[in-house]
């Protein structure tokens, strides 16, 4: 199942959630066609759990700036697409109900909500953890609360065969969430050894949900 659109509309241009895709291919960019070894790249900026608990300084940069760093650096093409993809589809929306400057500061603290979720799982771990995923899934706990029954437009397999197939927002992200919940149980024991940061998913879920209406405090309706 993957979502490509939804028929939410919006009133204002999205220029940080574009801004925001922008960025982070581009650093992709950076890290792809870098002369250094890709490791050495992840391992000095990304966001190391046990150094991020402990601000143990030893990479190039304060570990808690690791934090924001990781945000913006991927894996590979299908992590940075399927984060991006999830960014366009769910953020212009919230960036059109918070405004441009609160929507960056949204988006900042619920990847850094999402990491120390993380972190505090697997406090031990000194496995860099990178990707956008934990600030999107912010954007996606907050667009389940304002919009739960935006219809999001959704490519749906059959097999060889595929449908699109319209479902309401509380659908297609609660059954995302599940999926990071039961991810996140099963996968517990091997968390120290690298693979999906699902509980970073939870976090930043957690935080936009629960923080959206604090965020909404204050800002006229449009």
């Amino acid at each position: 199942m993957i979502p490509f659109k939804d028929d939410n509309p919006i009133t204002i241009f999205p220029f940080v959630t574009i801004g925001l895709i922008a960025a982070n291919i581009v650093v992709f960019i950076l890290q792809m066609t870098s002369p250094a070894d890709p490791k050495n790249i992840v391992f000095a900026y990304g966001a190391i759990p046990n150094y991020i608990l402990t601000f143990n300084p030893v990479q190039p940069i304060h570990p808690f700036l690791t934090v924001f760093t990781s945000m913006f650096m991927h894996g590979g093409l299908l992590h940075i697409a399927g984060n991006m993809l999830y960014l366009w589809i769910f953020g212009n929306n919230i960036e059109d109900k918070l405004g441009p400057v609160r929507f960056i500061i949204f988006y900042l603290l619920s990847g850094l909500a999402a990491a120390y979720s993380y972190a505090l799982t697997s406090a031990s771990s000194m496995v860099p953890m990178v990707g956008a995923s934990g600030a999107v899934a912010g954007i996606l706990g907050a667009y389940i609360l304002l919009f739960p029954r935006a219809r999001v437009y959704t490519i749906i397999f059959f097999g060889f065969f595929t449908r699109v197939i319209a479902l309401p927002a509380v659908l297609v992200i609660g059954l995302w969430i599940a999926i990071q919940f039961i991810n996140g149980i099963v996968s517990k024991d091997i968390a120290n050894h690298g693979g999906v940061a699902w509980f970073a998913h939870i976090g930043g879920f957690a935080f936009g949900f629960l923080m959206i209406r604090l965020f909404l405090m204050g800002r006229r309706s449009i």
